[in-house]
């Protein structure tokens, strides 16, 4: 059975630009590999990621997000 929560797989930091994805057999995640390198950003950035209020967690059991939220 498909969980109704959604959860992001991948992220960017909207200050250094900074990529990973979500690594299931690790539990963590991951810098993304960027033309061959590490888009690891910046070192001493406090990352803001750009997962805010627009990403919606939650969906039906048939994994489509487009639930009505106010049903």
């Amino acid at each position: 059975m498909t969980s109704p929560i959604d959860t992001p797989d991948e992220r960017v930091c909207e200050r250094c630009g900074r990529i990973e994805h979500w690594n299931d057999d690790a539990i963590t995640w991951n810098v993304a590999e960027q033309d061959e390198n590490p888009a690891i950003g910046s070192v001493y950035c406090i990352h803001e990621w750009d997962i805010n209020g627009a990403f919606v967690p939650v969906s039906d059991v048939d994994g489509d997000v487009d639930v009505d939220a106010k049903a």
